[in-house]
């Protein structure tokens, strides 16, 4: 264990978080999304929830400033208006956690689906909610 870093990150979920670069993405995932045919690497969180997930790895990933949306999630099919309960928990916690707090854009089903393809790592967790998804893109940590 160490100090100051929540023990829901794995060492490798840690290792990922460090090797990505400023515009790449990270899917946290839901237990029903297709997480090995979407991503070419990923990690497994089992036993904790997509907003648990979420707010753990925001304690360590800054989000994108400079992209029209850091966060992203999927619109609910046939009600892209919609916003399910988790999804306002997420804007919750970028708003309580991120460095650069932003609001979520919602994607349709099968963009969002693409765009995860294109993803540094997806974080599965044991989101039980639908909906239960969200992408972030990583930003900069400036110097001291």
């Amino acid at each position: 264990m160490l100090r100051g870093i929540d023990n829901r990150l794995t060492p490798d979920l840690l290792r990922h978080l460090k090797a990505m670069g400023h515009g790449d993405d990270l899917v946290v995932a839901d237990a029903n999304f297709p997480g090995d045919s979407c991503g070419a690497r990923i990690e497994y969180l089992p036993g904790v929830s997509a907003t648990e997930a979420l707010e753990a790895i925001l304690s360590l990933l800054p989000l994108d400033p400079y992209v029209d949306a850091p966060a992203r999630t999927m619109q609910v099919v046939g009600d892209a208006n919609a916003v399910p309960e988790v999804v306002g928990q997420f804007q919750e916690i970028i708003n309580r956690v991120a460095d650069q707090p932003a609001p979520i854009k919602g994607v349709e089903r099968f963009a969002f689906y693409e765009e995860s393809k294109q993803a540094y790592v997806v974080v599965q967790t044991a989101e039980t909610r639908l909906y239960g998804n969200i992408i972030l893109k990583k930003g900069i940590v400036p110097p001291n």
